[in-house]
């Protein structure tokens, strides 16, 4: 087993595009993902997990259903399994997530903006 040290910073500098998160580390069965995104996500739940956002830099809003969630840098918020939400951000925000491994991102929703296999990085 190899045990190594991730540099967020590094990692996020490999992120090109919006809304594609990157798998770069795993916690039993769980994937801790990264992101770089922008504009608007869209409604979705995920049935069978809670979900786990972290704000590394820039703002999140996560929209619920009779609310919104205002986070800022060094913020987090679990989403409960089952709760629709649908994550924004006005300027480019990122993201760390943590999910069961195999969570899609647009979780019940799909649609185009379903990424079915996340790469590592």
């Amino acid at each position: 087993m190899m045990i190594e040290v991730v540099n967020l910073t590094k990692k996020f500098s490999l992120v090109t595009e919006h809304w594609d998160p990157k798998i770069i580390a795993q916690l039993n069965d769980y994937h801790l993902k990264i992101a770089k995104i922008e504009g608007e996500f869209v409604w979705h739940s995920h049935p069978e997990t809670d979900e786990m956002f972290l704000v590394m830099d820039g703002e999140l809003t996560i929209h619920l259903r009779d609310k919104l969630l205002h986070l800022k840098q060094g913020e987090l918020c679990v989403i409960p399994k089952g709760v629709e939400h649908k994550p924004s951000a006005v300027g480019e925000c990122q993201i760390l997530m943590v999910e069961p491994a195999g969570t899609l991102n647009t979780g019940d929703a799909g649609g185009e903006m379903t990424i079915e296999k996340i790469d590592w990085i």
